[in-house]
């Protein structure tokens, strides 16, 4: 995949203006529904049990994400899923934390079990601990010290899904295999940037039935508008970085995705 198809699908969602279904944490839903709103998509956020489901079937892509849990939540999240598996929606999932909490553990792959996943995207800790493995996560940041594309590969081939692992390095396996190495460490330094990035990647799966290069494209444009951001708020300003990172996430367009973006095929 080059730039120039990473290009032509943010072209395709700011066209098509997919609904993206939000089951997301509370922290993050102005910060999502903003920068979703910059990128041309149209949020939603829906997460009553009584709806779930309704509003899933007229998605263009649906998020679940456990960053503040509940049992309700839960649910939601089920038959949300549940709805778009069978009106052919694509669903990703945000394992939030996964592997800090035996209750946030159990009700990750309880998710994974009754809906049918068909993006995973968390850090190395969260997908280590949904494969199995041992790895210590504290809070809802990950650790340990796994390789990522090992670990990718393993997630999407014994979990049957595109797998995005998120970090100094981007990995996507799927039908293809990439690796993004686009954006700025200051991203971690604002909350809801790595759950905003969950639903761009859908919004761009929303438009391209590929998930994996969906996936990249999503990645090295998310990682550019980062960058362009930094260039303008300075390194050691979290505050004016967030206005103006949703500022270069309606700004960033085809001319600097083809210059910058660093996508390279596994």
């Amino acid at each position: 995949m080059n730039n120039e198809f990473a290009a032509e699908l943010l072209e395709r969602v700011r066209k098509s203006k997919p609904l993206i279904h939000n089951l997301t944490n509370t922290v993050v839903t102005n910060f999502t529904a903003n920068g979703l709103l910059s990128i041309g998509a149209s949020p939603v956020m829906a997460d009553a049990v009584e709806e779930a489901a309704d509003m899933a079937k007229i998605a263009g892509a649906v998020v679940l994400n456990i960053g503040t849990l509940t049992a309700p939540k839960v649910e939601a999240m089920i038959l949300a899923g549940k709805a778009a598996n069978a009106a052919g929606i694509p669903v990703l999932f945000d394992p939030v934390g996964a592997g800090a909490t035996p209750y946030r553990t159990e009700s990750a792959k309880r998710i994974l079990s009754e809906v049918n996943v068909d993006i995973l995207r968390g850090n190395a800790g969260e997908i280590a601990v949904l494969c199995g493995q041992s790895i210590q996560v504290k809070g809802v940041d990950g650790g340990g010290n796994a390789d990522m594309r090992a670990l990718a590969k393993e997630a999407s081939e014994t979990l049957g899904v595109t797998c995005v692992i998120t970090g100094a390095e981007d990995v996507v396996f799927g039908k293809e295999s990439f690796s993004v190495q686009n954006g700025d460490p200051i991203l971690t330094t604002v909350t809801g940037t790595g759950c905003l990035l969950g639903s761009v990647i859908a919004a761009f799966c929303a438009v391209e039935k590929n998930y994996a290069k969906a996936a990249a494209a999503a990645l090295a444009f998310y990682g550019v508008a980062a960058e362009r951001a930094v260039e303008k708020s300075g390194h050691n300003r979290p505050g004016t970085f967030a206005v103006e990172f949703l500022n270069e996430l309606s700004l960033t367009g085809k001319e600097a995705i083809m210059k910058k973006a660093k996508i390279e095929e596994l």
